[in-house]
């Protein structure tokens, strides 16, 4: 279970604008983007949250963020 007000705020985000950048979930869950690439990272880490590459974009730098079933119970 999720205890971390930012890891929720991250993972309701990620729910709702999966195609978003790391600075646009960083501005919508009001976080600087190094402390939304920490949390990120801890939550891809625990199982929370899943991420790929968009396999049809030229720009390889862009991914997709979806939120696991385990991160959904959490």
């Amino acid at each position: 279970m999720l205890k971390n007000e930012d890891h929720f705020e991250i993972l309701k985000n990620i729910n709702k604008y999966p195609k978003s950048s790391q600075r646009e979930l960083a501005a919508k869950s009001g976080l600087s983007l190094g402390k939304l690439n920490y949390c990120l990272n801890a939550l891809i880490n625990k199982g929370f949250v899943k991420i790929e590459n968009f396999k049809s974009n030229e720009n390889k730098l862009n991914y997709i963020y979806g939120v696991n079933s385990k991160g959904y119970k959490s």
